[in-house]
């Protein structure tokens, strides 16, 4: 399929009067997803909550179906959740830790995931290591093999890390960890949406993902997803009538499905929205959307090569849609500021995100330009002539 631009562009209000590169902070919706959300507000509004949701079932329930065609697996390994971080820690802090057990996870790891492990070092003595990256910057998975032993419980990585281009080789990390039996966390949080993800093809048992980046749904959302083969080893760090059912006075029975990691309550309108941008995506294609995206931000890394005083800091093999780059005269902030005067969005992103491997790097900020597939390269060289003039 070839991608109408101009189309995409008219679906995209937000594209008339500014040039959005910060699709790794928040997309900008399309309007079927707008009016996805709206219309059950509205419904909402005119005849109630439950009885809304009621009538909308099989929209809701579409967006499994609409998830588990993307990603390639059953709808029953979906649980939809309020965001990727919520999805990423109820995996998580499902899984039992011993004092020695071991969790492996890459250098540039976010700073969320591993608060939580430190967390979890702190209350149950697991160590944390991390492996090394090899020379083009992403995980090094022969290091990986060779720090497996019998006390590592958890591989965890980020696929597409929040400060840069990079991609890790999560399929070949997938093959370590089915080698060894050992449970893999994915954090697809900005990688589902911009690259194509196909959780048989990567091994996963687990993956988080967020609706308000590269999906392009609302804000608020997100869904989780979970092999069945792995649910019997993980219990939820909290359960209520929906993941679980009161069975007797002093039992309950939990659920036997994915769902077991959501709660009852749900932003039906965001849910509906999130199963709406999957389909619209679904229909555009995610490999036409993902060579174009990736094409723009390689040609934006080639062009901010040239300019004087900035430096393209990405790293990795493959590369996605991210780019970061920093200036040897202006801060990141004076940066952002000068762009967002020009109704140009980007973002910064620093140590606190990605500590290790930043400091390993000797970078404190950058800042951070994310492309989508209704970017332009006329947006590219505006962004570029903005710079220029700094």
């Amino acid at each position: 399929m070839t991608l109408d631009i101009d189309k995409l562009r008219s679906e995209t209000p937000g594209t008339e009067n500014r040039i959005h590169l910060n699709n790794a902070g928040a997309a900008l919706m399309p309007l079927p997803v707008y009016e996805a959300v709206k219309d059950h507000l509205n419904l909402e509004l005119a005849i109630g909550g439950y009885e809304a949701q009621a009538r909308a079932l099989p929209a809701f329930e579409r967006t499994y179906d609409a998830i588990a065609e993307l990603i390639n697996c059953d709808r029953s390994e979906i649980a939809l959740v309020e965001n990727a971080t919520v999805g990423w820690q109820m995996a998580f802090y499902g899984l039992k830790f011993a004092p020695g057990d071991r969790i492996l996870t890459a250098e540039a790891e976010y700073a969320t995931n591993v608060i939580d492990y430190l967390q979890v070092a702190k209350r149950t003595g697991v160590k944390i290591d991390f492996v090394p990256s090899d020379n083009r910057g992403q995980m090094d998975v022969a290091a990986l093999e060779e720090m497996i032993d019998d006390k590592v419980k958890l591989i965890s990585v980020t696929h597409v890390p929040t400060n840069g281009g990079l991609v890790n080789p999560a399929a070949e990390i997938g093959k370590v960890a089915r080698k060894y039996g050992i449970p893999y966390l994915l954090d697809a949080c900005q990688s589902v949406g911009q690259l194509p993800v196909d959780v048989e093809e990567i091994g996963c048992d687990m993956l988080s993902v967020t609706g308000r980046k590269y999906l392009r749904g609302p804000r608020g959302t997100g869904f989780l997803y979970v092999r069945k083969s792995i649910l019997d080893k993980l219990e939820p760090p909290f359960l209520d009538m929906h993941s679980a059912e009161w069975t007797s006075l002093n039992g309950y029975t939990m659920r036997k499905d994915a769902r077991l990691f959501e709660n009852w309550e749900f932003n039906v309108a965001a849910v509906i929205g999130l199963g709406a941008a999957v389909d619209y995506l679904l229909t555009l294609g995610i490999e036409e959307t993902s060579t174009r995206l990736c094409a723009l931000a390689a040609t934006a890394r080639e062009k901010l090569s040239k300019v004087p005083g900035v430096t393209v800091q990405d790293i990795g093999a493959q590369k996605g849609g991210i780019v970061t780059f920093d200036h040897t005269t202006k801060s990141p902030d004076e940066i952002k500021n000068y762009l967002v005067e020009r109704s140009i969005n980007v973002s910064i992103t620093g140590l606190s995100s990605t500590r290790f491997d930043l400091e390993k790097r000797g970078i404190d900020a950058m800042i951070r330009a994310s492309f989508h597939y209704y970017n332009t390269d006329d947006e590219i060289d505006r962004l570029i002539e903005a710079l220029a003039e700094i």
